[in-house]
């Protein structure tokens, strides 16, 4: 996101710690300065480095971990996907563990940041601040919620060995974050690696649809398709790094600071740009799209008889900006919280990517239908597993056991802080 000098300027800003224990929830002193000692200057090196931390430390894998787990990626060795999908949900699984830990490293970040505007004097900066900084907290969450279920709630930083909170009280938390950032965040202005009102809107249609509220994401998600600075765009312009009005929100991912080199995964030595090629996509995904849909070459491709996800051009050569929230999402949240109705929602997202308008006369056919459209334009976008947790299908999907529609706390968490409940049947 930022120059590798700011980042390095962070490093005596951003990173300011009193927290010291032994359990991965408190994570590590990591400076000397104090908190109190940051002033107005800071700000922007504040800024920048709570950026760096929420799109590095979840990790790589935490960005398609719904995907990997929800039937559209696999092994790059093949095998069962079953067996695929049950190997990660284990409780000493070191992806499991790193997402877990990343995305809690990533909330002590914010919750400092939060800390430090407390004690600055009233300034637009710090409005600002506070509303990116609450932003970041509800998309942490919703990413810890939607996969562990109940969490430790930790809105101030501390050293104690928490425990669980309902996850229920974490939702709540979620939306009450996101009123924040809708009053504090700066407003949109075209640039969508910065976080913004309109991105906050947006996040709260998907976190009212992840709790089945279908009136009211209908009505989030409407509102933000009516905004005139977004549009929906080419989807090559989105997945090739070109300037388009359908990105609401994305992680830049700059080479020389972020460690999400996702495409790397996913392509083969034989690509012109190589890869180490962990994953592939599933049968399933390979035939997914119809032809004409100009969604398909820019999200999977066939290179020296292997398949790739193409959505991430880099390989080893760098590093890809990803999509955290776009406008088509928008129309498919729409479309499916206002059921029959959403039909004409459907059926524009379709027009755009050159495919014909459908006509299911049935809800339920029609809800298959939406659910077909979110697998195909979100493919490797992370969202799979827990679109097939929500609607109540995961398990006739995917073949899972109804117990593994959560993770499992990871095992060293559950070492070093034995407050900390396991999910039934782990």
């Amino acid at each position: 996101m930022y120059n590798k000098k700011t980042i390095t300027n962070v490093l005596a800003v951003l990173m300011l710690g009193f927290l010291a224990s032994c359990t991965e929830l408190d994570f590590y002193p990591h400076t000397s300065v104090a908190p109190e000692s940051v002033s107005e200057r800071d700000m922007d090196a504040l800024l920048h480095g709570m950026y760096n931390a929420v799109q590095n430390n979840q990790g790589r894998e935490s960005y398609i971990m719904f995907d990997l787990v929800g039937g559209n990626l696999i092994g790059a060795s093949g095998g069962s996907e079953l067996a695929f999908i049950r190997n990660i949900m284990r409780t000493d699984y070191n992806l499991v563990n790193n997402n877990w830990s990343g995305l809690y490293r990533a909330l002590y970040q914010v919750n400092n940041v939060l800390s430090i505007m407390a004690d600055q004097p009233a300034s637009e900066k710090r409005e600002r601040m506070e509303g990116v900084a609450h932003f970041f907290r509800a998309y942490i969450y919703y990413n810890l919620v939607t996969r562990w279920g109940d969490v430790p709630l930790i809105l101030e930083n501390t050293t104690e060995r928490v425990s669980r909170d309902p996850a229920a009280q974490v939702w709540q938390q979620i939306e009450a974050d996101l009123a924040v950032a809708l009053e504090k965040a700066p407003t949109y202005e075209g640039d969508y690696y910065y976080v913004s009102q309109q991105a906050a809107q947006a996040l709260l249609a998907r976190i009212l649809i992840g709790q089945n509220k279908m009136e009211a994401a209908a009505q989030a998600a409407e509102a933000v398709i009516a905004l005139p600075m977004f549009s929906l765009d080419r989807f090559d312009k989105i997945f090739r790094h070109q300037q388009n009005r359908e990105e609401i929100f994305s992680f830049k991912n700059l080479t020389e600071e972020s460690s999400i080199t996702l495409s790397t995964l996913f392509y083969t030595y034989a690509h012109d740009v190589s890869g180490s090629y962990v994953y592939k996509p599933t049968d399933a995904v390979m035939t997914l799209f119809d032809e004409g849909d100009n969604r398909k070459d820019i999200s999977i491709a066939t290179v020296s008889a292997l398949n790739v996800i193409n959505k991430y051009p880099s390989g080893q050569t760098g590093t890809d900006p990803f999509p955290v929230i776009r406008l088509a999402e928008m129309y498919l949240i729409a479309a499916e919280a206002k059921g029959l109705e959403g039909l004409p929602r459907l059926n524009e997202l379709r027009e755009a990517r050159d495919l014909p308008a459908i006509y299911p006369t049935t809800e339920t056919a029609y809800q298959e239908a939406v659910a077909l459209e979110r697998r195909r334009e979100l493919l490797a976008e992370g969202f799979r597993w827990y679109d097939l947790v929500r609607t109540g299908k995961a398990v006739e999907e995917l073949g899972i056991e109804p117990y593994r529609t959560l993770f499992p706390i990871p095992d060293y968490e559950r070492e070093v802080n034995p407050n900390l409940t396991q999910n039934d049947d782990y």
